[in-house]
């Protein structure tokens, strides 16, 4: 389905402008961080906005003072809270594919990390503690992956030379091509067998504490919960209190809230690791998040409806 072609769109930052040059036909770009005022045009000129990355300043409220826009574009995987900042008349895209790689990656790396023992190799070379212990490794562990979209499947298409035992869970129960997806109803039973849980599913009302303290309670001692998804999956109050406690490990990319409070006992718990939400922020970005956009921009100019919609908005 076609709509109005894009004529006019704004991107946060110089590199993306200069990497979307040439533009399509009858399209013109412009500079606009959605902080302060966007460069060379009028906000009632605006058709698509691509948000900023990463940011460190509130960048939400600039979306308002659009009148007509089309299109919000991230530059994230995820994409909560965007499409009740903009009203059901106006379209959002993901960046979804972008950072499968980097984010899978980051996953595999931290259960790695806690599976082995490097966090604690790193505080004791801070002593020059010589301190060989046998840990539980990731080879032949009861792996349970809550999220099979495209970063889930990019997780286990890594750990499959792990030799783990894989089990998955999605929204609802289904078999797909690499075999039976079990259901969200079912992971209470399904963390009782569990070494290690990976967090990968996005954030909605139905996925908000979707690990509370039933599924925490019923994973095993000494087991891993890995969150690269939001922090709001998890019931941050019930896994601190099973990390504080040192019955189970965590080694979590996202938190909540975030960033984390410095007196929050996460940050000194021994057996967590955090890291700052840097999932999908390796050096593979800048290349990857250029060429979707060349190919988005490509379609918009078109009329044609935009790659990765999670809501339609004018294409509907």
């Amino acid at each position: 389905m076609s709509t109005h072609p894009v004529r006019t769109l704004t991107v946060p930052t110089q590199e993306l402008l200069d990497a979307l040059q040439p533009l399509p036909a009858g399209m013109t770009a412009h500079l606009w961080d959605m902080v302060g005022e966007p460069h060379g045009v009028d906000y009632a000129q605006i058709d698509a906005v691509v948000t900023p990355y990463a940011a460190s300043t509130d960048w939400r409220a600039g979306v308002a003072r659009v009148p007509d826009l089309q299109l919000l574009q991230a530059q994230t995987t995820g994409h909560d809270g965007l499409p009740e900042l903009v009203g059901a008349g106006t379209a959002v895209a993901s960046a979804a594919g972008v950072h499968a790689a980097a984010t899978a990656e980051l996953a595999v790396g931290l259960m790695l990390a806690s599976l082995r023992g490097i966090d604690a190799a790193v505080r004791d070379q801070q002593e020059a503690h010589w301190n060989p212990s046998r840990y539980p490794g990731l080879a032949d562990r009861r792996v349970l992956l809550v999220g099979v979209g495209g970063i889930g499947r990019e997780i286990a298409a890594r750990l499959e030379p792990f030799e783990v035992e894989l089990t998955r869970v999605g929204s609802q129960a289904r078999d797909d091509e690499d075999g039976h997806v079990h259901g969200t109803d079912e992971l209470v039973d399904l963390a009782a067998s569990a070494d290690v849980m990976v967090l990968i599913t996005p954030l909605n009302e139905q996925t908000r504490h979707l690990v509370d303290a039933r599924v925490l309670a019923a994973l095993p001692d000494g087991a891993l919960v890995v969150n690269v998804a939001r922090g709001g999956v998890v019931d941050t109050a019930a896994l601190t209190a099973e990390v504080s406690s040192g019955r189970l490990k965590a080694a979590l990319d996202v938190v909540d809230p975030e960033p984390l409070p410095a007196d929050h006992p996460l940050w000194k718990a021994p057996n967590a690791i955090i890291t700052p939400h840097v999932g999908g922020n390796s050096e593979a970005f800048t290349p990857r998040i250029q060429e979707f956009l060349r190919r988005q921009t490509a379609r918009l100019a078109e009329g044609r409806e935009p790659l990765n919609l999670v809501q339609r908005g004018p294409w509907a």
